[in-house]
């Protein structure tokens, strides 16, 4: 159809796709205008051509007014406008991991998506109503003075004759005996550390895995902030090297491109030498021992006697050190398997628990399986075999089910 604009002037549009300009040549819509529908978007130096003040001052309004209702939602959305682009707020990292939790709880039976409530009387930060005498070494920060006044009153008044009471009248001063205190019971809430390794190898990139990795890291991060904000919880970055990562940084992380294509690799890289920089590595091995390494000497270090690593990779490793050096193997070799191994072991001795959750891929084979099963024989831990969509759910309610057998 034709659109008369000004003075006879067409706009002649040709399969939507495409406009005529008084007979010239087919220019594309979205260079003159901007996509169709789209207000905000629209070129109106090229519409102004066109069409008069009046028409393009109530355009330029529309505009405007789609422009503040964009920066309105987005606002209510956690998002803030920074250098022409749009940064995730931490208001925005709440709202993501709310829903997620709210769409992984709604999978799962309405009565297992309840909060914790194990009274375990101890050393804790909750103080409940009921009471118990003084014992040596019981915190005087949990006394409950009225209690302990009236257990005062009681044991004076039954210590003085009647004779004596008359006489004497009301007390002036009242001394409190260790047998008068009264302290509160408190609710002991053992804390857990959880270190979370995700794998961002060349192979996670197949079947979209490692987007399933960083909403399950995300959920976990707003179900450890929500329900349990006494545990603490680490992310780590698992590739040739493995890195420490800021749950801010989730949201950036992609699987790192293949740089090497050859049937059989044999790397080895000396990391002691001042010269070499890591930027030379091919970045896309997996180094699951790295990974466990920098994870366990990040617990050992926490108060809390509950402490687990979760491990997420889809395969063997094909990197690990031994002593400065780097060694990047593939296919996967027994040796590289040995030393991970190994480490898991000291995982073990530390009183570290290790779940790994097996992502499945189309390259997944035997060899991946049995080293999953021996890698949590190996810490008496647990494996669990998912696919990318279930990932997240699986390891949230886990991790909901070891929370309570560790109160319990």
């Amino acid at each position: 159809p034709s659109i008369d604009l000004q003075q006879g002037r067409a706009v002649q549009l040709e399969g939507g796709e495409a406009l005529r300009i008084d007979g010239g040549d087919p220019v594309p819509w979205a260079q003159q205008f901007g996509r169709i529908g789209e207000v905000a978007v629209i070129d109106l130096e090229a519409l102004a051509r066109f069409a008069d003040e009046e028409q393009m001052a109530e355009l330029e309004g529309l505009a405007r007014r789609v422009q503040e209702l964009l920066r309105q939602e987005a606002e209510r959305q956690g998002l803030l406008e920074w250098e022409g682009r749009l940064e995730l707020t931490p208001k925005a990292y709440r709202l993501f991991q709310g829903k997620l939790l709210d769409q992984i709880f709604s999978e799962l039976q309405a009565a297992k998506s309840g909060r914790h409530h194990v009274e375990l009387s101890g050393d804790g930060a909750v103080e409940l109503q009921r009471t118990k005498p003084y014992e040596f070494g019981d915190s005087l920060a949990n006394l409950d003075v009225p209690a302990s006044l009236v257990n005062a009153l009681v044991r004076e008044l039954r210590e003085t004759p009647p004779a004596a009471r008359a006489s004497v009248g009301p007390p002036g001063r009242v001394r409190l005996t260790p047998d008068d205190l009264e302290i509160h019971l408190t609710r002991n809430t053992p804390k857990c550390a959880t270190a979370v390794l995700m794998d961002m190898s060349g192979s996670m990139r197949w079947g979209g895995a490692y987007i399933h990795v960083k909403r399950m890291a995300l959920a976990l991060h707003g179900l450890i902030c929500r329900e349990y904000p006494g545990d603490a919880v680490f992310f780590f970055e698992v590739a040739t090297l493995a890195k420490r990562r800021h749950v801010a940084e989730i949201v950036d992380l992609l699987p790192h491109p293949v740089t090497i294509h050859d049937p059989v690799v044999r790397l080895r890289a000396d990391l002691g030498d001042p010269h070499f920089s890591e930027l030379l590595l091919p970045p896309h091995f997996t180094n699951i021992q790295h990974g466990l390494r920098l994870a366990r000497q990040t617990l050992q270090v926490q108060d809390t006697p509950n402490r687990q690593i979760i491990l997420i990779t889809d395969g063997l490793p094909t990197a690990h050190f031994e002593d400065r050096h780097l060694l990047m193997l593939y296919p996967p070799a027994d040796r590289t398997a040995e030393h991970t191994l190994r480490e898991g072991r000291q995982c073990r001795m530390q009183g570290i628990t290790l779940n790994t959750f097996l992502v499945s891929s189309w390259s997944q084979s035997e060899e991946d399986v049995r080293f999953a099963h021996e890698l949590a024989e190996s810490t008496r831990g647990r494996v669990f075999f998912v696919s990318g969509g279930e990932l997240e759910r699986f390891v949230v309610w886990d991790y909901v089910q070891r929370r309570r057998r560790i109160i319990g």
